[in-house]
């Protein structure tokens, strides 16, 4: 039932001279993550006024299925790289559907 499942916003911030590579960072995210058991949407959106911001709008089925997603490989790698690539923390927010 959509109204159970975990609704996921992250968005991440770049450092200006990074863009380009944390953009092919979360790229690569993509196709790993819609693969893994309980990922029902997984887009990666890049902010049309200020590029230095990329968005992961994310369904999962539930909160089992985002801890196992945190700890897979693809997603540990692109983690130990944030601090080097991201201009602020990671803004994670976790959501259900209401109406």
């Amino acid at each position: 039932m959509a109204e159970e499942t975990l609704r996921v916003i992250a968005r991440i911030k770049a450092r200006p001279e990074k863009i380009e590579e944390l953009r092919a960072l979360l790229s690569g995210l993509v196709e790993p993550t819609r693969a893994e058991p309980g990922c029902l949407r997984y887009e990666l959106l890049h902010n049309l006024t200020d590029p230095s911001y990329f968005t992961f709008v994310e369904e999962w089925r539930d909160d089992s299925a985002l801890e196992s997603h945190f700890n897979t490989g693809h997603v540990k790698g692109a983690l130990a790289r944030f601090q080097e690539l991201a201009a602020e923390p990671l803004d994670l927010r976790r959501y259900r559907a209401v109406a």
